[in-house]
């Protein structure tokens, strides 16, 4: 595998397209999808060059149109994968493989995107604070005897956006905006820091409970600085109201330009493969999408859940509804 971390996108500009390789516009840390990258460049001969952005991957691609190196995009969240096609930066893809092995509500209804792994969006608690039985819905994060208690990362971040999508679907707009100023109320300190900073302020006895995505607690158990953080606290699944738990997805999609359109595919198409499947389950906490493939052991102690039903699109489609709604209670103020 070729990694490269540039912003200059010289060497990626200057590829032929005559070489066997797959140009990646990644939103997801390089380290996280170097095991999939190096078996797939194993198993084809096909290289893999990767370019990480953090912000701006859509920009990115919108600027550069059809000169584009990028053969396909991996991002985080339905909101970006919604964001990328509706700025015209992809194109449909037409393959037996991604539709046999993904399944309808992980992809998008016109193959623009894919999704590659989910995560549930759940509660960390403090395992000496909280006692079982005390959380079991997200509506139960706005009681009143959570005051002071809980913490959590920007409310405009897209993960906390996508969950307050999910609210405004299950319950109207109103009664979403009365749940986050419930929930702002209960706040030990304003929004700051990524999932892994809210467990760590759990620990350090600043709050006790938490709002997280499901992979992070495999990262701080891999990570002799955070395995303490992680050890002080159990997963919750909560649910909506009449609902299941909030789920998001990685996903990827080829870009409009794609000039190694053929590896791109085939790139796409090992993905969502069994051997691939399971390395994202193993390497990267996360819940395989194909049916089947089984999660990891400690993914799997973490205990059973029932997704929430919601269609992931329609999530996308409230997301400046839920921007709106954070920017008016100025949840992070």
């Amino acid at each position: 595998m070729t990694l490269r971390l540039t912003t200059t996108f010289t060497a990626l500009l200057a590829a032929s397209p005559a070489l066997a390789e797959v140009n990646i516009y990644s939103q997801r840390q390089p380290e996280l999808i170097a095991p999939i990258t190096e078996a797939f460049t194993a198993k084809t001969g096909i290289e893999t060059n990767v370019v990480y952005l953090d912000q701006g991957l859509t920009e990115r691609l919108s600027a550069e149109g059809s000169r584009s190196p990028a053969d396909v995009l991996m991002t985080v969240d339905i909101a970006r994968l919604a964001q990328a096609v509706e700025a015209g930066v992809t194109q449909p893809v037409d393959s037996s493989v991604l539709q046999d092995n993904i399944p309808a509500q992980f992809r998008d209804p016109g193959n623009q995107w894919f999704g590659v792994t989910s995560r549930a969006r759940i509660v960390y608690a403090s395992k000496d604070r909280v006692a079982d039985g005390e959380v079991t819905t997200y509506e139960d994060l706005v009681d009143p005897k959570w005051q002071g208690r809980i913490c959590t990362r920007s409310g405009t971040h897209p993960y906390n956006l996508a969950l307050l999508s999910a609210m405004i679907e299950h319950h109207g707009y109103d009664a979403a905006k009365d749940w986050a100023l419930g929930l702002k109320a209960n706040l030990a300190r304003k929004p700051q820091g990524n999932d892994r900073a809210q467990v760590k302020a759990i620990w350090a006895g600043e709050c006790d409970i938490s709002l997280g995505n499901t992979y992070y607690m495999g990262e701080m158990l891999e990570d002799p600085e955070q395995t303490e953080w992680a050890n002080s606290v159990r997963i919750i699944f909560p649910t909506f109201e009449n609902g299941g738990t909030h789920m998001n997805v990685s996903g990827v999609a080829m870009t409009s330009a794609a000039p190694h359109r053929e590896d791109g595919l085939k790139f796409m198409e090992f993905l969502a493969s069994p051997e691939a499947q399971e390395i994202y389950a193993q390497a990267n906490h996360e819940f395989p999408v194909k049916p089947g493939v089984p999660r990891a052991d400690l993914v799997a102690s973490w205990g059973d859940f029932t997704a929430d039903a919601v269609n992931l699109m329609d999530l996308a489609a409230l997301r400046g509804d839920a921007l709106r709604l954070m920017e008016e209670i100025d949840f992070d103020g």
